[in-house]
């Protein structure tokens, strides 16, 4: 049986995003990219809402997305994907598909 494993930042008060969703906050060290590329060497697929999906093909796939950390960019635009909606008719990032 596969396993599903959570990657996500978060405070240890629950702060998760800014009030109009940003992410500024959270850090991008050198502990944070090894702990992410040692993961990525396990996962073969990404699970998503539509609302978090629809953030990460809006940068991701971007020139800012990939120059951002060039490693997870490569690992979430080759990974396939998965993105849970009953909204979303169709996905435009490479490697995706939609669940109802």
């Amino acid at each position: 049986m596969r396993k599903i494993i959570v990657f996500e930042n978060i405070t240890l008060d629950g702060f998760m995003a800014g009030p109009k969703g940003e992410l500024d906050w959270a850090i991008q060290d050198d502990e944070v990219t090894q702990y992410s590329k040692a993961g990525q060497n396990s996962t073969d697929l990404f699970l998503f809402g539509r609302v978090t999906y629809d953030m990460m093909a809006s940068f991701w796939p971007t020139p800012a997305g990939k120059s951002a950390n060039p490693v997870f960019a490569e690992a979430l635009n080759n990974t396939p994907k998965i993105v849970f909606s009953t909204t979303l008719k169709k996905a435009d990032w490479h490697n995706t598909e939609v669940m109802k």
